[in-house]
């Protein structure tokens, strides 16, 4: 007996039930490693001499892959970095506007964007403008540090400046059920943040140390980029919370109040390209034919938070140091 391929038993299953034989669209894209160019907004004459490249801070800003089944996976340090060496290499592009839209992310990660944004500065003297979206907070913040200006909606979320270690405990519940753990280490300090077991005096000094110090970094950022105005509002405004935009630009978080489109405008005058055209790089399945086009697939959600988070590694954060408001 001749066996029939699975799809072909489908295809007859679905006819023999009433149902349409379903159509299969196969649209071939090239290598989605390359980025192409694509025009979000035309200058103001239509002619658009020069070009403003809108890069994307969107989600959260860690070193791995993050997507699902059918979605597209991207690094997003990656993409980052791949989108800046770009707008470098094009003399014609005059400006840079960081469309953000993200809570943080992991402090490495944060410090390797905030550095390629000043190395950026550095070398092309190409002005670089942040426009904060719904969230620009902690790690996203860090980043936008770089920029030479910051522009925020009057109600983006601001701020959450600082660290941020979690860690889980789970001892109690195994002992509820008999189980236990037990690491066979070189140190005694070598699995300290464990979820296996409470954490120590010892453990909690060096952690706390350590948060200390990369808190300390994010400060002297926030010291070297931006002038506010007496030593109270500073401390405020790096206590962990966060600002609307209008109360950012009261304190000095951010330089203006706007929309994106006010924030490309910025980078015209700033860059001397007055009817620059803004262009964004995408890959070839990714394109959305606006400014304020993303390059992810959505997905359902039941939930109403501001920001959804694709993370590696199921529902808690893989163990690290960030800058992220974590609400």
């Amino acid at each position: 007996m001749r066996h029939l391929p699975i799809v072909t038993l489908v295809l007859l299953a679905l006819s023999a039930t009433g149902c349409g034989v379903p159509s299969f669209l196969i649209t071939p894209v090239k290598n989605t490693n390359v980025l192409q160019e694509v025009e979000a907004q035309p200058g103001h004459k239509g002619i658009g001499k020069g070009k403003i490249a809108i890069i994307e801070l969107d989600g959260m800003l860690i070193n791995a892959k993050s997507g699902g089944f059918l979605q597209p996976t991207e690094n997003s340090l990656s993409i980052f970095t791949q989108e800046l060496d770009m707008a470098e290499r094009d003399d014609g592009v005059k400006a840079v506007v960081l469309r953000v839209n993200s809570p943080g992310g992991t402090v490495s990660t944060s410090d390797a964007m905030y550095e390629l944004v000043m190395r950026f500065r550095q070398r092309t003297k190409k002005p670089v403008v942040a426009s904060c979206q719904e969230v620009c907070a902690s790690g996203a913040y860090y980043v936008s540090c770089a920029a030479d200006k910051i522009v925020a909606q009057p109600t983006s979320v601001v701020g959450s400046i600082g660290v941020i270690f979690n860690t889980f405990e789970f001892s109690g519940t195994m002992a509820k059920i008999g189980a236990s753990s037990e690491a066979i280490k070189s140190g005694p300090l070598k699995d300290m943040g464990s979820p296996f077991k409470p954490l120590t005096d010892p453990e909690r000094q060096v952690m706390q140390g350590i948060v200390n110090e990369y808190y300390g970094r994010f400060l002297e950022v926030l010291r070297e980029h931006r002038k506010l105005p007496d030593q109270p509002t500073f401390a405020m405004a790096t206590d962990g919370r966060v600002f609307s935009g209008k109360r950012a630009k009261e304190i000095g978080l951010v330089d203006e109040n706007g929309l994106l489109e006010d924030a490309i405008e910025t980078a015209r005058k700033m860059s001397g390209a007055t009817d620059a055209k803004a262009i964004m790089y995408k890959r070839p399945y990714g394109y959305r034919g606006s400014i304020y086009a993303d390059t992810s697939m959505p997905t359902p959600q039941a939930s109403s938070n501001v920001t959804k988070l694709e993370l590696p590694g199921g529902p808690w954060l893989p163990s690290g140091f960030y800058y992220l408001w974590n609400p």
